[in-house]
């Protein structure tokens, strides 16, 4: 039957359906899926203005004074010819006196791949020491801190708990707690901030660099609400002596901005971004996420198939855009599962994937022996319900009373309309 697909449809774990396409796996790497032409986001009114941007208006306070910054490749001032200059050189080039730079997982360019090892080093631009505080050093020592009067914190964020940015901010300000430093932490744009979802951390059994905090997955805040919430219900050791330099311009519900630099290696697209608080818990699976492919976190699939399923593709009955797929990470086996790229993300922490993968994966061989699902997931019953099979709905109402109090906790430290 020259142009019709064979479709057989398989019942997944909590009433998921999928069905099958025999003879229909595509390859990665050709072509982009086509998406419908979607109208242009109107730009934000008043123009976005980050807090780094607004803070240069009053950079004269940190002159005669010591500055150390905590920042990464996202620590980026719009200049007058329409592009972006590093916040350090804007600071050096305004006469202020940095004396030391601070940076996280990535490193101070941005270009460490995820977990990798990130020495102390000297900025080749600038001559300026580089500490990491990544690996056995995440919290600056008072040695390090011994020639510092203020600190100034610019990560670019993206709304997501496992995301280590979070914790870096958490040890900076305990450090600048114990050693009596003023911290201003630079405003920036939360890309998911437009929603909370998703398992609230156990604090008693998860509690890791990738989630130190009671919160959701999701959460909602931008990084300097989120770094006045820390401070404000005592998660770190002493108070610290916080400012917020806030963004003008910032509303919450702006879906659409575009980060001028990207976050992190592997986050290179705004849908990435978008897709990537559901699709980071992977990384606790057998599951790959297309690390080592052009398209990270827009691509997942296994080496481990279900037999005799993997000779077959595989396509969501009821939404065509998750389209089956074949790619192939570098330097690894090939991986069968799904490219991502024509999704349309809602928001919402999407069970979908997780739920449709472990049904597709060979058993015994989706979760790894680690227990970083549970870190990552912050919980160790998300884990428990997708074993058991519980559907989609009763997994979600599980998470509802650890929200309702996030929500509640979350609405006393918000600096932007909700």
């Amino acid at each position: 039957m020259r142009g019709r697909a064979f479709l057989k449809t398989i019942l997944l774990g909590g009433g998921l359906m999928l069905a099958v396409a025999t003879g229909v796996w595509g390859l990665v790497g050709f072509s982009r899926p086509n998406r419908a032409a979607a109208a242009p986001t109107p730009p934000l009114r008043p123009p976005l203005r980050t807090g780094a941007e607004v803070y240069m208006e009053a950079v004269g306070e940190l002159r005669g004074k010591r500055v150390a910054v905590v920042g990464n490749q996202t620590s980026v001032v719009a200049n007058d010819t329409g592009g972006y200059t590093h916040l350090v050189d804007t600071l050096l080039a305004c006469g202020v006196r940095v004396v030391e730079i601070f940076c996280p997982e990535h490193g101070f360019r941005g270009t460490a791949a995820a977990g990798a090892h990130v020495s102390n080093s000297t900025d080749p631009a600038t001559g300026l020491p580089i500490v990491s505080l990544y690996g056995k050093n995440k919290k600056p020592t008072p040695q390090q801190l011994a020639g510092v009067d203020i600190v100034l914190f610019d990560l670019q964020d993206v709304g997501c708990r496992f995301y280590t940015y979070l914790s870096t901010l958490h040890y900076v300000m305990e450090a600048c707690a114990e050693a009596g430093l003023p911290l201003v932490v630079l405003d920036r744009p939360n890309p998911n901030g437009h929603y909370v979802d998703g398992p609230v951390l156990d604090t008693a059994t998860c509690r890791s660099f990738v989630g130190l905090h009671p919160v959701p997955v999701v959460y909602g805040m931008t990084i300097g609400e989120y770094a006045t919430m820390v401070n404000g219900e005592h998660w770190i050791s002493g108070h610290c002596d916080l400012r917020v330099a806030r963004m003008w311009g910032y509303r919450r519900d702006s879906v659409g901005y575009v980060l001028p630099v990207s976050p992190s290696p592997n986050l290179r697209t705004p849908h990435a971004i978008a897709l990537y608080p559901s699709l980071c818990l992977f990384e606790g699976t057998a599951v790959s996420v297309g690390r080592g492919t052009d398209h990270p976190f827009e691509l997942i699939g296994t080496r481990h198939m279900k037999s005799p399923l993997d000779k077959e593709g595989w396509s969501y009955s009821d939404d065509t855009t998750l389209r089956p797929a074949v790619f192939t990470p570098k330097g690894e086996e090939p991986c069968r599962g799904f490219n991502l790229q024509a999704v349309e993300v809602q928001p919402q922490f999407d069970l979908r994937y997780l739920q449709i993968m472990y049904a597709l994966t060979a058993e015994g061989r989706f979760f790894l022996k680690s227990n970083f699902f549970d870190l990552l997931a912050g919980t160790p019953e998300l884990r428990r319900q997708l074993e058991s099979g519980m559907g989609e709905a009763e997994i979600r109402a599980s998470w509802q009373p650890g929200l309702e109090h996030f929500r509640e906790v979350r609405s006393r430290y918000l600096l932007y309309a909700d």
